[in-house]
C-alpha cells in the first residue's frame, strides 16, 4: 500500500512510519514545526517528509491518491488535508488502529502504561529482551539509544509498545492503549494529566479499566501497590494474573510478596532487586533517581513474564543507555554539566531533581549548584492545572529560570512567589540564556526541562557556555 501519515513527526507516528515501511509499504507523510529527534530519524531512514498540510500532497483525485491515510491525534477538523481526505472519501484510520490491525495481530504485546516513565520503562524492557536474544519488535515514544530508532518490527512474536492514555484521533476518543490488547500490561503510576481531553482523574481511570478488560486471563498486570489511583482501577475489575511493585518495603521484610528494591547508592545508580523476599541480583548502572529504580524493576518483572530470568535482565540493564531527552547529559562545558529532560509534570520534575540532588550532594558537600531551566509547555501546564504545585516541585534546585510563552494562560511570576528558591521568569529565550550564563560556574549542573523544542535553547546555551 501507499500509506500517507498526517502528523508524521510525532513520536508515535514517526515510529509507525518505520514499521509500515519495514512491512513493505510506500510511506510518505507531512507535518509542521518539526524538531529532532523524530525529524532527524525520518530523514536518516529515507522517508519522504512534506512540510505543511497542502492537499496537493494527497495526489490527484482518483489517480495517485494514497491507499490509506493515517491521521495523527494532533490533527483536527479544519486542517486542509483532513478535509480533503473526508471530501474525497479516501480510506483513513488512526495510528493506534493501524498498529492494531496491521502489525500487532498474533503478537505477544507487552504494553507499558502510566502517567510517568512509559518511554524509559518500555526502552528498558525492549533492551532486556534484545540483550537476552528475544529480538522483539517495539514502538516507543522516544529514541532508545541502545537501538538508535524508535520502532522496528523485530524477529519474534514479542512486541513492546509504549501504551499512551492520550486519545487516538479526532474521530476516536478512546485512549490509544485500548487498541493494543496486551498480554503483559505494566501500569507504572497514575495521576491527573492531559487536562485538554480528560475532565478529571476518574475519566483517565475509566480508560485504564478499559485496557485491563482486554488483558487475557492468562496474561499479567504489573502495578505499584502504593498508588491509590491504580488500586482503584484494579478494584473496578481485573481478570488476569497480577504482580505488584512495593516502593516502601523494608529491606528487613523478607516475607514480602511481589517486587521491591533495596537502594545501595543514594542517587539510585546501584540497588538490589527483590522478588518474593529473595534477592534477584544487584544492578549497578549509569541512571539515577528513585523513579528509574522503579522503572527498572517494572521492566524486569515484565520480562520475567515472557521467560527472562531476573538475573539476566539485571545484567542486560547494566548496558542500558536511556532514551534521548530522559535526563540526557548533552555536554559538559567548562566544568558545567548540561542535561536535557522531558519532565513536564510536577511529579516528574520533582523525581528528576531528587536524583540529581542525590548526585550533586547537599550543603557544604555539594559539588555545585543545581540550576533548572523550565518551559511549562504541555497542554495541562499551559491551562494552569499544575500552577499551584509547580513551585514546590522545584524545591530541591538552587535556582530556576522559567519561560513565559505567549500561549500560557496564567502568570507564572505570580505563582512562583511562594517558591522557596530564587525563580526568574522571562518571556525572552535569549534573556534566560544570558541570566543562566551569569549564574553558572564550574561544578554546577543545569537541567533543561521541556516536552518540546524549547526554541532550540539547549544548543544555544551550550554554545554560550563555551
Amino acid at each position: 500500500m501507499h500509506v500517507h501519515i498526517l502528523g508524521i513527526c510525532g513520536t508515535f507516528m514517526g515510529g509507525l512510519a518505520l514499521l509500515a515501511r519495514a512491512m513493505g509499504h510506500k510511506v510518505t507523510g507531512s507535518d509542521a514545526n518539526v524538531y529532532p529527534p523524530m525529524s532527524t530519524q525520518l530523514e536518516e531512514q529515507g522517508i519522504e517528509l512534506i512540510q505543511g498540510f497542502d492537499p496537493s500532497q494527497l495526489g490527484k483525485e482518483g489517480e495517485s491518491q494514497p491507499d490509506i491515510v493515517v491521521i495523527g491525534n494532533a490533527m483536527s477538523r479544519g486542517n486542509a488535508c483532513v478535509e480533503a481526505v473526508l471530501n474525497r472519501g479516501i480510506k483513513y484510520t488512526s495510528g493506534p488502529q493501524f498498529l492494531s490491525e496491521y502489525i500487532l495481530p498474533e503478537r505477544w504485546v507487552l504494553a507499558v502504561s502510566g502517567t510517568h516513565g512509559k518511554t524509559s520503562t518500555s526502552s528498558m524492557l525492549a533492551w532486556v529482551l534484545e540483550d537476552c536474544g528475544y529480538e522483539p519488535g517495539f514502538l516507543i515514544g522516544g529514541v532508545p539509544q541502545n537501538f538508535g530508532v524508535s520502532a522496528r518490527l523485530g524477529n519474534s512474536p514479542f512486541f513492546v509498545v509504549e501504551a499512551d492514555e492520550y486519545d487516538s484521533a479526532f474521530f476516536d476518543k478512546r485512549s490509544k492503549f485500548v487498541h493494543y490488547r496486551p498480554r503483559t500490561l505494566v501500569i507504572n503510576n497514575l495521576e491527573f494529566d492531559h487536562a485538554d481531553i480528560f475532565a478529571d482523574l476518574a475519566a483517565i481511570q475509566k480508560q485504564f479499566n478499559h485496557v485491563i478488560r482486554t488483558v487475557p486471563g492468562e496474561g499479567k498486570v504489573i502495578w505499584p501497590a502504593e498508588n491509590n489511583a491504580v488500586q482503584e482501577v484494579i478494584e473496578l475489575g481485573c481478570w488476569s494474573e497480577q504482580e505488584q511493585f512495593h516502593a516502601t518495603t523494608s529491606s528487613q521484610n523478607s516475607s514480602q510478596k511481589g517486587w521491591y528494591a533495596n537502594s545501595i547508592a543514594a542517587d539510585g545508580h546501584e540497588f538490589e532487586v527483590m522478588f518474593n523476599g529473595e534477592s534477584q541480583g544487584i544492578l549497578s548502572w549509569s541512571l539515577i533517581g528513585q523513579h528509574n529504580i522503579e522503572n527498572a524493576v517494572m521492566a524486569i518483572a515484565a520480562a520475567r513474564h515472557v521467560g527472562v530470568a531476573p538475573a539476566l535482565a539485571i545484567e542486560a540493564l547494566t548496558k542500558f543507555a536511556p532514551p534521548k531527552r530522559r535526563l540526557e547529559l548533552l555536554d559538559t562545558v567548562n566544568g558545567i554539566a548540561v542535561y536535557d529532560d522531558f519532565a513536564h509534570h510536577p511529579t516528574a520534575i520533582e523525581t528528576t531533581l531528587q536524583g540529581l540532588r542525590a548526585k550533586v550532594g547537599e550543603g557544604q558537600a555539594a559539588t555545585g549548584k543545581l540550576i533548572v531551566v523550565l518551559e511549562p509547555r504541555s497542554n495541562t501546564m499551559k491551562s494552569g492545572v499544575h500552577k499551584d504545585t509547580l513551585a514546590a516541585s522545584m524545591a530541591l534546585a538552587d535556582c530556576a529560570f522559567l519561560y513565559q510563552a505567549d500561549n500560557i494562560g496564567w502568570d507564572i511570576k505570580t505563582n512562583m512567589a511562594s517558591a522557596n528558591l530564587p525563580v526568574t521568569v522571562s518571556t525572552d529565550i535569549n534573556e534566560i540564556i544570558a541570566l543562566v550564563i551569569a549564574e553558572a560556574s564550574a561544578g554546577d549542573t543545569i537541567v533543561i526541562m521541556s516536552n518540546g523544542g524549547f526554541n532550540g535553547i539547549h544548543q544555544k546555551l551550550i554554545n554560550a557556555l563555551n
